[in-house]
């Protein structure tokens, strides 16, 4: 066989005519075994045709030939890849990087490995070692930015993301990416115009217009949000959760026309298992907790293939049991404002608690004061979900404490590694996770009826009050509102709702429009949140004979001023089928009355917990019209009002609503179980937690 012959086999390889090329080579190896270009040439052939052992030999051999040639060693990695044989690839790129280390492609092939595999700070330093060969080399640019969006590490994701499209401004998916990371950022105007970009280079990319719709959502630009939605859904109809977004817009917007419509195809679509709702917006769409379990499940799996766990039963002999609270919410939110409290009250001779925070707000006050109520704080934001996840397992931690859920910005897959022996869903979502890797759930008898301990995929654990925390520190501005320096009448009756506008419904707010109707002079004070709602809402008591004046929108506040202006009101009403939760408690905590009506889910059953926590059990209605009878009469009725606001500051002081460390000492007894069944070996069971004494 001639050089010629080689030649001809090359050419016939490259024109796909790969059997013609594979019995040359076969000719030229039966004259000349050790050719190593046959024996190069020969093995991707027989890898392409799926004959994986006769590669393995061929390439081995070639390798006998010359050991230290970089070609074959490059194409074994990426077959052996190709296998999922992914240690023995790791091993022929690290050999290629070490022959050549001033070849660019050589680090490029071991970082993106290393990256499918989640090692990504190895992942970077490999991409990074390109970059100090070749500072502008786009694919190093491109895999290092796409490293730094897998882990989060949003700021950089974006910065270099932004370096990659100075060379390459045509790259729609980079544009889209850089989007996404700035949306977590919260810099959601400049997020704006990546997803323009990106479709102005992809019109029909339907990913770029449901992230055209989110970043919009975030905006509060909800009907030119719903009109992103719509185009995506044009273009992918099966497009995940993007059918339930839409449904929310309209809801934020307090558009109804469509609710039952969207509601029939939404829980069609959750019990065919299809992803067409986010968790978070099944608790004020879905109105029965099994549908709720099915969407959450759907949203657990999601994405999210099977890892293999951290923690595989090794026994803790820890002197203090260790709990970690993980969030995104140490800012000022909600969550943060509920729990500040059993952070500080926390028996530091049996617990051992560590902070670990992924979200912002480092300069605010309430996440100093949540940083200095922990023995250890962990500022995670820069970290992926297996480096926080790997960090909790170094910490031996006993229990981890999910405080998020699905809500927003939430780091499911930081849990999903199983990091710790027992992990809780705990406050922040008012649900189950549906996660096989999330083992319990805390509640009370109130939110979880016996009857429904089916519907969760976690155990639930019943504690002995209302589930939610309290800060008994929280503040209240010392300042008296005047009824008109707050837009409302000197003289009537004061309605409110300071819920989420998306939290009102139809049924609810026709109530409402009868009270306002049935009682002269009286308002209706709600929170302003969008310039649609205040349009749509006033349209419609027009339409139902209300002046749309009788509407008053209280514009935002600080907290503090917030709880303090609650006083002039006279009666909160709540919502269905999503409660008042901490609206709820900040009206208990300022002595405003809370009208709620019992829902059939957690989150409709939130405000009944509390008023229940709080002695008032008489203002839980059980169904919509003895809600209305009862609002009236209150509205009617000034001494009967005055003696439940009586009531309501006398209990205050005395039920546990607002007892924070009342609340610690409960979760403290449901953590010592929980470690002590771990203990024994014993797989998760619900309980009950004991009342501790009433201060």
């Amino acid at each position: 066989m001639t050089e010629s012959d080689l030649q001809t086999a090359f050419a016939l390889q490259r024109a796909g005519k790969l059997r013609e090329a594979a019995d040359i080579y076969g000719r030229i190896l039966r004259a000349a075994p050790q050719n190593f270009d046959a024996l190069h040439a020969l093995a991707l052939i027989r890898f392409q045709s799926g004959d994986v052992v006769e590669a393995e030999r061929l390439i081995a051999a070639a390798l006998n030939v010359r050991p230290d040639a970089v070609e074959p060693l490059i194409n074994r990695g990426s077959m052996l890849a190709q296998l999922q044989r992914y240690q023995e690839a790791l091993s022929d790129f690290g050999r290629v990087v070490e022959l050549r280390p001033g070849w660019v492609p050589g680090w490029l092939n071991r970082g993106r490995l290393l990256g499918h595999l989640g090692r990504a700070q190895e992942a970077l330093a490999n991409f990074e070692r390109a970059l100090q060969i070749e500072p502008r080399n786009p694919e190093a640019l491109r895999f290092r930015a796409d490293i730094l969006f897998m882990v989060k590490r949003n700021a950089e994701a974006a910065q270099a993301y932004e370096a990659y499209l100075a060379i390459r401004p045509n790259d729609a998916e980079a544009w889209n990416n850089r989007g996404v990371a700035l949306i977590e950022l919260r810099r959601h105007a400049e997020a704006l115009p990546c997803f323009d970009r990106t479709i102005a280079l992809d019109p029909r990319d339907p990913e770029a217009w449901s992230n055209r719709g989110n970043v919009l959502f975030e905006l509060k630009r909800f009907e030119d949000a719903a009109e992103a939605y719509r185009k995506a859904l044009e273009i992918a109809p099966d497009i995940s959760y993007v059918r339930g977004f839409l449904a929310q817009c309209r809801l934020r917007s307090c558009e109804w026309q469509f609710l039952e419509r969207d509601r029939a195809e939404i829980e069609a679509g959750v019990r065919a298992g299809k992803p067409v709702l986010d968790p978070l917006g099944s608790l004020f769409i879905l109105r029965s907790p099994e549908d709720q379990l099915r969407c959450a499940r759907i949203s657990a799996t999601e994405g999210f293939p099977a890892v293999p766990p951290l923690w595989r039963g090794e026994r803790y002999r820890h002197e203090r049991i260790r709990v970690a609270y993980l969030s995104g919410d140490y800012r000022p939110h909600p969550v943060a404002f509920l729990i500040a409290g059993v952070f500080e009250h926390h028996d530091r001779t049996r617990f051992e608690t560590i902070g670990i925070s992924f979200g912002p707000g480092q300069d605010s006050a309430i996440h100093a004061r949540i940083a200095k109520g922990f023995e250890r704080f962990h500022d995670v934001r820069n970290n992926g979900d297996f480096e926080v996840a790997s960090l909790l397992k170094q910490l031996e931690v006993d229990i981890a404490v999910d405080l998020m859920g699905f809500t927003e910005h939430c780091r499911t897959g930081i849990l999903r590694f199983r990091p710790a022996p027992v992990q809780v869903n705990y406050l922040g979502f008012p649900g189950t996770m549906g996660a096989p890797h999330i083992d319990y759930i805390l509640a009370d008898r109130t939110l979880i009826p016996e009857q429904d301990r089916k519907f969760y995929s976690e155990q639930v654990v019943y504690l002995p009050d209302a589930y939610q925390a309290n800060d008994s520190r929280r503040e209240v501005a010392d300042r008296n509102f005047s009824r008109p320096e707050l837009g409302l009448p000197e003289d009537g009756f004061v309605f409110c709702c300071f819920n989420n506008n998306f939290k009102i419904t139809s049924e609810f707010f026709a109530v409402w429009t009868r009270l306002l109707a049935a009682t002269p002079k009286s308002v209706l004070w709600l929170l302003e949140d969008n310039a649609s709602v205040v349009r749509n809402l006033r349209a419609r008591a027009a339409a139902q004979g209300i002046a749309p004046e009788r509407l008053i929108f209280a514009p935002r506040a600080s907290p503090a001023e917030h709880l303090a202006r609650q006083r002039k009101a006279d009666l909160f009403l709540d919502t269905l089928p999503y409660s008042a939760h901490t609206t709820a408690s900040d009206a208990l905590f300022v002595g405003l009355p809370l009208l709620t009506c019992l829902g059939t889910t957690f989150a409709g059953r939130v405000a009944a917990s509390l008023l229940t926590a709080v002695g008032v059990p008489e203002l839980v209605a059980r169904s919509l019209d003895e809600y209305e009878a009862l609002a009236k009469r209150l509205a009617h009725d000034p001494a009967a009002l005055r003696a439940i606001r009586e009531k309501l500051a006398a209990n205050a002081k005395s039920y546990p609503l607002f007892d924070t460390a009342r609340i610690t000492r409960a979760l403290e007894a449901a953590f010592t179980t929980m470690r002590e069944r771990v203990g024994r070996g014993e797989p998760p069971a619900g309980f009950s937690v004991a009342a501790p004494a009433l201060r």
